[in-house]
């Protein structure tokens, strides 16, 4: 739930839970300096969802967003071009059911990763983006999510700069992972880059896509400290790990509708 502050708004959902008999698990809120409240409230208990979600709009004050979401894992697409680490890891994490989704099939516009994939028994799609526009091959790439219905898709170092009009289909539902603590060092090589600049810190950003270049609202980030003893290929080996891991805490957070989006930033609950 968010939306703009009322007094008692805690009380006024607990006890309509409490009502419909329902158990809280868990709650946290966070009220913010412009007077924005945001809840997440978890529970259970046998009930009418339709019901209770009947009683809290009935209840709370107008202007507030409600969603229940059950527990369940989220059906997702993941995105990839020619580099494995992050596809591999969230693959791996899928066949030991530690991901909170189902990965429903991989997307590319390189044919290098089918033979990984296909180890795990999952739909591999080679959609080349030679002698197209780039409007084509999105075209050709929403023919195919129309088979699968994702909630979510993942850009697990997909290497193409996706439209506005393909990002409004799936608004604040692309998740994407950045190569950097903050957006630097763009395009080819980004660690030679950061290593013939003599940067001190490397990281990964992970964030939402939307119409602006790596600037959607942040998920999760993370840095390691360098010096001049690593070379570049150290910094890509260890940028890599960063990937992964930061790539996994924020599918994690969003695969349990704990991340709220409000303006560009996101509020984590």
């Amino acid at each position: 739930m968010d939306g703009p502050d009322h007094k008692g708004l805690i009380y006024q959902v607990t006890h309509v839970l409490y009502n419909h008999n329902q158990n809280i698990i868990s709650q946290d809120e966070y009220v913010s300096p412009s007077g924005q409240f945001f809840m997440r409230t978890e529970f259970e208990g046998e009930g009418n969802p339709k019901s209770i979600l009947d009683d809290l709009t009935a209840t709370l004050p107008a202007g507030l967003n409600l969603r229940l979401n059950p527990k369940k894992k989220k059906d997702v697409v993941l995105f990839v071009t020619k580099e494995h680490h992050c596809l591999g890891e969230l693959l791996i994490r899928y066949a030991f059911d530690e991901l909170d989704a189902t990965i429903q099939a991989v997307i590319s516009n390189y044919n290098v990763l089918q033979p990984l994939v296909s180890k795990f028994g999952i739909p591999f799609h080679f959609i080349s983006h030679e002698h197209k526009t780039r409007e084509e091959h999105e075209e050709a790439i929403l023919r195919t999510l129309d088979i699968y219905q994702p909630e979510y898709l993942v850009l697990a170092k997909y290497m193409r700069v996706l439209t506005s009009d393909f990002v409004k289909h799936y608004p604040n539902r692309i998740v994407n992972i950045h190569h950097s603590f903050l957006p630097a060092f763009i395009g080819a090589n980004p660690y030679r880059q950061a290593y013939d600049r003599g940067v001190k810190i490397i990281g990964a950003t992970a964030h939402f896509v939307n119409d602006n270049l790596d600037e959607g609202p942040i998920i999760a980030q993370d840095v390691k400290e360098v010096d001049h003893r690593l070379s570049a290929f150290d910094m890509a080996t260890l940028g890599k790990d960063t990937e992964k891991s930061v790539l996994s805490k924020a599918l994690k957070l969003v695969f349990n509708d704990r991340v709220f989006i409000h303006g560009n930033r996101t509020i984590i609950l």
